[in-house]
């Protein structure tokens, strides 16, 4: 939808540059002077025309350059997402950064590069650009910048800062579960194991088809010395439609713990 909207408006725009620059155009030509001495009237009034044609392609030179920044911009970010679609790293980071080079105040470009920087585990440098993506999201982050900016706090061990950020996210919006998934990971990371078991519940109660945090909740309960119960979990996931990598992983799991 955000590209259909893109196309639309960069093709009205040059629509309008197109057919303003021919009114200007046919209006200068249309200009006629009304006094002075005619050689002298004629050569000044050249002069004039000639003035106001440059001054005309000026703007319509501005005017396209700055379509084509737009544009370009635009394929720079495409780029960049078919970069991170096919695990290019590299590449999704330098397409990102051009598109904000060319165009800095679009927050998805500045979102782009948050995803391509922490997957590249850039992330005190992705922790860097928070100013960026509050201002442009009218001073704030939104859900799924906090959560990333949040990610990055926990690979940076920073999980008292990730609690916070959670604990605010789940209370503007209870049916978001990835708060509650990260939340008890940094639970489990502070070795506070009930705390922990009631993030993970607080999702399967939501979404008792969640993968991560099943295998959260049966971890919590391993680390509690409670094999039987961490058991039981995995073994309740017969009951919910998991995909075949979640199977594995919890055949995995059942494995590892019923050594």
């Amino acid at each position: 939808m955000e590209e259909i909207r893109f196309i639309f408006w960069e093709a009205m725009k040059t629509v309008a540059l197109a057919f303003l620059a021919l009114l200007c155009a046919k209006a200068i030509g249309g200009l006629r002077v009304r006094c002075g001495p005619g050689e002298t009237r004629s050569r000044s009034w050249r002069i004039v025309r000639g003035a106001l044609y440059c001054i005309l392609l000026t703007l319509v030179a501005a005017g396209a350059l700055s379509i084509g920044r737009d544009v370009a911009a635009e394929l720079y970010f495409t780029a960049s997402q078919n970069n991170l679609d096919r695990s290019e790293l590299p590449k999704a980071y330098n397409n990102a950064w051009s598109a904000i080079r060319l165009r800095p105040g679009v927050l998805r470009y500045w979102q782009e590069l948050a995803e391509a920087k922490l997957l590249q585990h850039q992330f005190r440098s992705m922790l860097e650009d928070q100013g960026a993506l509050r201002s442009l999201g009218g001073g704030r982050l939104e859900e799924t910048d906090a959560l990333r900016c949040a990610w990055a706090q926990f690979f940076l061990g920073q999980y008292e800062q990730v609690i916070s950020v959670t604990q605010e996210l789940i209370q503007n919006n209870k049916y978001y579960t990835a708060p509650y998934v990260l939340q008890g990971d940094a639970f489990l990371a502070l070795k506070k194991n009930p705390d922990a078991e009631r993030s993970f519940l607080g999702v399967l109660q939501i979404l008792p088809s969640q993968m991560d945090a099943v295998a959260g909740l049966a971890h919590v309960y391993f680390l509690m010395n409670d094999t039987p119960r961490a058991l039981a979990v995995l073994n309740e996931t017969a009951r919910y439609p998991f995909p075949p990598e979640a199977r594995k992983r919890f055949a995995s799991l059942r494995a590892l713990y019923a050594q």
